[in-house]
């Protein structure tokens, strides 16, 4: 990972370069910015890749790469060329204040730090992808934020149908409807499904944290006063749908919701486990591997919680969430008639990984 990301940056002519790599770590300017993150189609900060040679693309998609299993990697190729799609889907009329709205060399690469030194870090991220890798006394520290969405969820191919998030949606209903009544009643969550994920891009997230406005999801004020009320229509269109009751009901909360694992069968907990797997192995290999033994372990399959929110039928809006001791994943597809997903694996307690220095203060001082 550190060979990649530096062959990377060595290949960026000056004027790249110091837009491409933000250091020192641990400057409070840096850490700021690589605490922001996004899934919309905005700013995502560093370099694009349409503005790179086909060398340092290669190099960009290389040190992906190296932040996930490979079919995380294959996923979230798939999320950039989705855009040639979404873009036909949209007839080539939606810009975002750009010349081409949805445009699949709109995605940014920024390295944090000295990728030649123990503590480092980089990101990828544009419209539903953002990948966040903290590297901490050369091993790898956090993997999270990790998101990825598709839009369209479902897609048309000769004799087949493209869905890249169709295994995490449908693992997650075929549990749901394995569940008895009794069981069903204490996993839903809400009748209604939010219109988006109810973490959103927050650098950290807390109890009571509802859905956040469309528009404060990019960075900076919208470009032009045509997209701020076309986004502003938007929110309200699916506010209309969901009431301040709704969001209260599917507010984040202290206490996990829905049904614990300890209360699943044999087969339920199979399914669990699957799921799980399409959250954490957005990481390397090695980190992926450790999770899934992690949750071979019954007492900490135990501890994880699943919750539903929104219609069982398939084509219909629905959200899921899984938590658990670090660990907050949600699930929605509820946007353009439920053909719009997005899905994110979070750490409550190391997004963006541990600072240790604030870690000392908080416990020698308290905070």
């Amino acid at each position: 990972m550190a060979r990649v990301a530096a062959e990377f940056l060595d290949s960026l002519p000056p004027e790249l370069h110091v837009r491409a790599r933000l250091a020192p770590l641990g400057d409070p300017a840096v850490d700021a910015e690589r605490r922001r993150w996004f899934y919309t189609p905005t700013d995502h900060g560093g370099v694009p890749l349409r503005e790179l040679s086909p060398r340092q693309q290669s190099l960009a998609m290389q040190l992906l790469a190296t932040g996930l299993t490979r079919p995380a990697y294959v996923t979230a190729s798939i999320v950039l060329g989705l855009e040639n799609v979404l873009d036909e889907l949209e007839g080539w009329q939606v810009t975002w204040g750009r010349e081409r709205g949805r445009d699949p060399g709109l995605y940014w690469i920024r390295v944090f730090g000295d990728p030649g030194a123990p503590d480092w870090g980089w990101r990828v991220g544009g419209h539903h992808l953002s990948i966040n890798v903290l590297v901490r006394g050369g091993r790898i520290a956090a993997t999270t934020p990790s998101f990825l969405g598709a839009d369209p969820a479902a897609s048309p191919l000769l004799a087949g149908t493209l869905r890249p998030l169709g295994g995490i949606e449908d693992v997650a209903r075929d549990l749901m409807r394995s569940l008895p009544p009794s069981a069903q009643a204490q996993a839903l969550l809400h009748d209604r499904a939010a219109p988006d994920i109810v973490s959103g891009n927050r650098s950290q997230i807390h109890p009571g944290d509802r859905v956040i406005p469309l528009a404060d999801l990019f960075r900076g004020p919208l470009p032009t006063a045509e997209l701020r009320a076309r986004i502003d229509r938007m929110d309200a269109a699916g506010r209309a749908k969901f009431t301040e009751r709704d969001h209260a009901v599917m507010a984040i909360t202290a206490e996990p919701p829905g049904i614990s694992a300890r209360d699943l069968t044999a087969e339920q907990r199979a399914f669990l486990r699957i799921l799980l797997a399409g959250y954490t192995d957005r990481a390397p290999q090695p980190i992926a591997d450790h999770h899934r033994r992690h949750y071979l372990d019954d007492r900490h399959l135990d501890a994880v919680h699943f919750a539903w929110a929104g219609s069982t039928a398939k084509g219909e809006p629905h959200y899921y969430r899984l938590t658990g001791p670090d660990l907050f994943a949600e699930y929605d597809n509820t946007q353009r008639d439920a053909n719009h997903a997005h899905s994110v694996w979070r750490n409550p307690n190391g997004d963006f990984g541990p600072d240790p220095l604030n870690a000392h203060r908080t416990a020698a001082h308290g905070g």
